[in-house]
């Protein structure tokens, strides 16, 4: 299996291996992808911060469902009055009922026997909300996975770069030196030994922004994994995978699938609930209260005393409070309804893409791959007829070219190949 290293290159096309003096081969195992993925998901504050708030809809959704339960409430208090209670006999003064200081405790057990479907909405609204935050955070877990990919795609891109602009230099080398030989025995004029110096210098300087362009890519890399920037590593190298299902049963799939889509219904079906549960405040609220009741007073025979009723209250009139609130989470439902509508073609329109990339740099491999193969017996054949004196210098230099961008298109092609698949994938919803 192949494997790149973040700090190595080879010469690929050119009989022999050279090597630039500074880069060297880092033995190490090769991190995967799926690996790359597990330390991601495990060190990323974004998606941690999506599971708490996950784990906040569910401690919400717990609290909606104690409503149905019995609430115990305790109250105490201590009483001074400026003249003890008293009773008016009419003849003379009065009989005194109560003591001027008193202390007093309540304890009141309360149930809710009948809210007219408050309670029941309240809950279901709470569970959708919490489906709509767990199908966000998977969501949110797919979007990372998508980041990390492409920043591991973008390491193998910069790698395989250098590795060509390293080829180009040596290859340069190679014949910089030729035609060099060639000068000193009167076979080639100064002119070409210039045009060949001022190539390799070039490609030298394509080569220093090669390796550039690889450490950026390593660092971006690093920091989705939460490491070191500057940490040195081996990754395995991808090829793209390939689709067998049609674009119209990839975007079946997607709009019965997707997390954004999911959220958006959880997230309409609270507010519906949301909007119902409010409208049950203006029907009648019926509630079983007891408890035990006492109050310091020596002129009353039972300090002291148990009690149980039942309780109805119904809101007849508030003014439109309740009915503007309900309207209002109606109207967010619609607003949800709306952006649902919009979502679900542009998913098509993403899935339609993204099979089309994939599609295109399929057809892309293939045809490069037989170019890289063509550029190298052009350079050859060029090569051979600059040194039999039939061809020019310009040729060969020019063919050398052509082989480089042949190696570059298909490295290209390869890795847009990876990247196109899996942006389906997360287009589908399948990451």
């Amino acid at each position: 299996m192949k494997k790149f290293t973040m700090n190595t290159v080879w010469a690929r096309g050119w009989p022999g291996v050279i090597l630039l003096g500074l880069l060297t081969t880092i033995p190490a195992t090769a991190e995967t992808l799926h690996q790359a993925w597990e330390v991601a998901l495990g060190v990323n504050h974004g998606l941690k911060a999506a599971q708490e708030e996950t784990v906040v809809a569910a401690q919400q959704l717990e609290a909606a469902k104690a409503a149905r339960m019995p609430g115990v409430s305790l109250e105490a208090g201590y009483t001074v009055l400026d003249n003890a209670p008293a009773m008016n006999t009419g003849v003379g003064g009065g009989i005194q009922t109560a003591e001027k200081e008193s202390a007093s405790y309540k304890a009141v057990a309360t149930l809710p026997l009948y809210t007219n479907g408050q309670i029941s909405n309240n809950i279901d609204a709470a569970d959708a909300a919490f489906q709509a935050s767990r199908i966000q955070t998977s969501g949110k877990n797919q979007d990372l996975k998508l980041q990390v990919a492409e920043a591991f795609v973008g390491v193998l891109r910069a790698g395989r770069g250098l590795e060509v602009a390293s080829s180009h230099v040596a290859s340069l080398r190679a014949h910089t030196q030729d035609v060099e030989n060639m000068h000193e025995q009167g076979m080639v004029s100064r002119n070409d030994l210039l045009a060949a110096q001022v190539t390799r210098a070039d490609a030298q300087q394509e080569a220093i922004k090669a390796k550039n362009a690889l450490d950026l890519a390593k660092s971006a890399y690093n920091r989705l994994l939460g490491r070191p920037l500057h940490q040195e590593g081996v990754l395995d190298d991808l090829q793209p995978e390939p689709f067998d299902e049609s674009l119209e049963m990839l975007t079946e799939q997607a709009l019965r699938q997707r997390h954004e889509l999911l959220a958006l219904q959880e997230q309409r079906r609270a507010l519906r609930h949301q909007a119902d549960g409010i409208r049950a405040k203006t029907g009648p609220q019926i509630a079983l209260n007891g408890g035990y009741e006492y109050m310091e007073n020596q002129y009353q025979a039972h300090e002291g005393k148990w009690f149980v009723n039942v309780g109805l209250q119904w809101k007849l009139f508030d003014g439109g409070v309740i009915r503007h609130q309900a309207s209002a989470s109606d109207r967010q439902a619609i607003v949800l309804q709306e952006q649902y509508d919009d979502l679900v073609s542009n998913v098509a329109l993403q899935v339609r893409q993204y099979w089309l990339d994939v599609q295109e740099t399929g057809k892309r491999i293939q045809v490069t791959k037989k170019a890289i193969a063509q550029a190298e017996e052009n350079l050859k054949v060029n090569r051979d007829r600059y040194e039999s004196g039939i061809s020019t210098n310009t040729e060969v230099l020019d063919a050398e070219t052509l082989r480089i961008r042949s190696q570059n298109n298909h490295a290209n092609a390869v890795y847009d190949a990876v990247v196109a698949a899996l942006r389906l994938k997360r287009a589908v919803g399948e990451l």
